[in-house]
């Protein structure tokens, strides 16, 4: 999530003796690939999780150590979680880059797929703008246990927040009328009730692709400043704890996406910022930084790309029906946790 910007860090002296070890590359692999789409911040669990282990884990894996070869090894599988993510959206992002090849040779926006390619090009302006400047200091400043803890919690309080506003606006206060006209609506026959059942049925037996045209369909319409809106509030989430994808998906409900969408759009301004990192970051793990743990590196990518497919399809399926909820309460939970641990 914090990829792009960490990627603009200047680059530390390296260490003497990276070390990382082959469990703690696995485990952060499948632990990067998950939480780096799930809306529970992976930065902030790449800082918790050494730090609550201890030992050799907090001394490897100290984002904010000068010399550790741990934020390269982070970024680097980033290149396998964007991999997962453009094989998932493939047709999305096929469409998408013929429409802007089209749009720059015809010199305008030639339909939808063209505009939802130039909406996500504005919308990662703002992140990589400010991540150029800020990102190192708020990574040394912040990028520790206890801010990363409190930074989860909050985290967590926002999309419950976000959740409990869309709850009411989605069930307001019946009013009397309502109530009365509801008393006297007749029961409905088992003829009616079955030929209703298989017409909101049918809708679902459509191709995936048509539901995949639809939904971009929709974010395509989405007026140039909501999505730059949406795209920005990435910038909040160089703060350790604050979780990517969660903080774009709370701004895309509040500019009037539904789950389901605003996480697609979510995941659809990932990639490029996340595979941009990557690639960027890619040359430190094959100079002196790297030396001695390249195998490692290749087991974290691998198990990274393989739990970030697996999240990105659950996730797709979940946000289709069920919300933020059980994410804000864990964020809650384990930055609470976390804090009665450290402190």
């Amino acid at each position: 999530m914090h990829a792009l910007l960490a990627a603009a860090a200047p680059a530390a002296a390296p260490a003497a003796t990276p070390h990382l070890s082959w469990t703690e590359a696995a485990v952060v692999g499948v632990l990067q690939g998950v939480s780096e789409l799930f809306p529970v911040s992976s930065l902030g669990h790449a800082v918790l999780v050494p730090a609550l282990v201890g030992g050799s884990w907090a001394r490897d894996l100290d984002v904010s150590a000068p010399g550790s070869p741990y934020l390269a090894f982070i970024v680097g599988l980033h290149v396998a979680t964007a991999a997962a993510l453009v094989l998932f959206y493939r047709r999305d992002w096929a469409r998408i880059v013929t429409g802007l090849v089209s749009s720059v040779r015809h010199r305008r926006v030639t339909g939808p797929d063209a505009r939802l390619g130039w909406l996500l090009v504005a919308s990662t302006v703002p992140v990589g703008l400010v991540g150029l400047v800020l990102e190192h200091p708020l990574r040394t400043v912040l990028a520790r246990p206890v801010p990363t803890a409190v930074f989860l919690v909050l985290n967590g309080l926002v999309l419950l927040l976000v959740e409990r506003g869309r709850r009411r606006q989605a069930n307001p206060a019946p009013s009397s009328s309502t109530v009365s006209a509801a008393r006297h609506r007749q029961p409905t026959s088992v003829l009616s009730a079955v030929t209703t059942t298989t017409s909101a049925a049918a809708p679902a037996v459509a191709a995936s692709s048509s539901s995949e045209l639809a939904t971009d369909r929709r974010l395509a319409s989405l007026t140039l400043r909501r999505a730059v809106l949406v795209g920005s509030a990435q910038i909040a989430a160089l703060a350790p704890g604050i979780s990517r994808s969660g903080i774009t998906m709370v701004a895309g409900l509040r500019a009037g996406l539904n789950h389901q969408d605003a996480a697609r759009f979510s995941f659809l301004l990932a990639t490029p910022v996340i595979a941009a990192a990557g690639l960027l970051e890619l040359p430190e793990l094959f100079g002196p930084l790297g030396d001695g743990i390249r195998g490692q590196v290749l087991l974290g990518s691998v198990l990274a790309g393989v739990s970030s497919y697996v999240a990105v399809r659950f996730l797709d399926r979940w946000f289709a029906h069920g919300s933020l909820r059980p994410y804000a309460v864990y964020c809650v939970l384990a930055g609470l946790v976390s804090l009665a641990l450290l402190v």
